[in-house]
């Protein structure tokens, strides 16, 4: 375990990569791998990762399993999972498949070496499924006389305008 505990203290694994469309930087698997190789040899270590395709209620996933062994023994594994999309815009199934892969065996890396990912693009990337927020305008006392010469009805407003409940009865006592 001192081999171990002395990886994970010496490892750094900077995000060195860049997704401009998400506008955040990350690492990938080959960087993690990439910066662990020195530290294995130093250590006398050897790291090994495989990967199996699992099924569960029709979910088919890839579950990496990472294995960090010394002359002696196995130290310590760790596994991670990643679901498999076959229809995945832009990828063919070979390339869906090498993308889960690859993120499977990128968090079981994380895992093993304590790699903190609270930062990383996947804990803060909201740009394929983040609502957009539209902020309305505050409908105003000041607002009374076009919306009256308009017949705007409460809905109306409502639906353009942020309305508090004491402007809105003011409202409908205005229209009367």
């Amino acid at each position: 375990m001192k081999k171990l505990i002395e990886i994970q203290a010496e490892l750094k694994a900077p995000k060195n990569q860049r997704n401009n469309f998400g506008k955040y930087n990350y690492r990938s698997c080959e960087d993690i791998l990439e910066a662990v190789k020195p530290l294995l040899l130093k250590h006398e270590c050897t790291l090994t990762i495989t990967d199996e395709i699992k099924e569960v209620g029709g979910l088919v996933f890839v579950e990496a399993v990472a294995t960090l062994h010394d002359k002696e023994n196995k130290f310590k594994t760790v596994k991670a999972q990643a679901g498999i999309d076959a229809n995945r815009k832009g990828m063919d199934i070979a390339q869906s498949f090498g993308s889960s892969s690859s993120y499977a065996r990128k968090y079981a890396l994380n895992g093993l070496f304590l790699i903190d990912d609270t930062k990383d693009a996947d804990a803060t990337n909201t740009h394929s499924n983040e609502a957009k927020t539209v902020t309305k305008p505050t409908f105003t006392p000041d607002n009374f006389q076009k919306a009256k010469a308009a017949k705007a009805t409460i809905e109306m407003i409502k639906k353009n305008y942020t309305i508090s409940a004491a402007i809105e009865k003011e409202y409908l006592e205005y229209i009367k």
